[in-house]
């Protein structure tokens, strides 16, 4: 079996008298989506930020691309190859497209304290930036302006400023939120293709997407993993079903 990318080993974190991960253990493949979903207040969020490094775990371990990352600061763990998107869309909407992934291409390169003006000339920046534009299905839309693209599109474009740091793998925090049915359908397509070079968490509660992009589900409730494996299984199981789908266990 392929070793994982991203292993969580026992992570616990309280805050006062809650558990928000109780002993959460999960690995992420290379190659393969592996959804994280459960009921508001399960616990998700807490586990994003630790596998970030913006939270420390109470005890617990967190192993990425073969090294222990417990303690390691979120800007290390990004060198390492972890990227992630944002629950709310954290672009620039008064910079065009281009110039957005320009910026992510120059601060991944080390240049942060470079401006804007750079990223506007800079080919350096700006042939990359238009190559993940191209990969995430915006090449045609560099030049417009961040807000006057889609929901979708600034989703997608989210994503491409994630790219710019080549990671092993994203972490996708409600990806579909505030999306119609048929932006929902372009982005899992979009998604699909993605995962052939990048592994990915998703956070998701739209369970269409989460059934069609899928590899493994894990399921949280008030901070434990209670089940974990594939859609087929996780449909099938009725500790899951009881507890998140809404259905009453046979």
């Amino acid at each position: 079996m392929t070793e994982p990318l991203l292993r969580t080993e026992g992570l616990v974190k309280r805050y006062g008298g809650l558990l928000a991960t109780d002993n959460v253990s999960i690995d992420v493949r290379p190659g393969e989506i592996h959804a994280l979903i459960g009921p508001n207040g399960a616990g998700k969020t807490t586990l994003i930020h630790q596998l970030t490094g913006v939270v420390a775990p109470d005890s617990g371990a967190i192993h990425f691309a073969g090294r222990d990352v417990t303690r390691l600061p979120t800007h290390a763990r990004v060198r390492l190859g972890l990227g992630r998107s944002f629950q709310i869309t954290s672009v620039l909407r008064e910079f065009t497209a281009l110039e957005n992934v320009a910026l992510a291409v120059q601060g991944h390169a080390g240049h942060s304290f470079r401006f804007l003006a750079d990223a506007r000339r800079d080919e350096s920046l700006r042939g990359p930036a238009r190559r993940l534009l191209e990969e995430v299905g915006l090449g045609e839309r560099a030049d417009t302006l961040a807000a006057s693209l889609s929901h979708g599109e600034q989703r997608q474009l989210e994503i491409a400023m994630a790219l710019a740091g080549d990671p092993r793998l994203l972490l996708l925090d409600e990806p579909m939120a505030g999306m119609g049915a048929e932006e929902s359908q372009r982005l899992i397509g979009f998604l699909q293709a993605l995962k052939q070079n990048h592994a990915m968490l998703l956070i998701e509660h739209d369970m269409d997407a989460v059934f069609q992009l899928a590899d493994r589900i894990t399921v949280l409730v008030y901070g434990r993993a209670i089940a974990s494996g594939t859609p087929d299984q996780i449909r099938a199981n009725p500790d899951v079903r009881q507890a998140y789908l809404g259905e009453e266990a046979p």
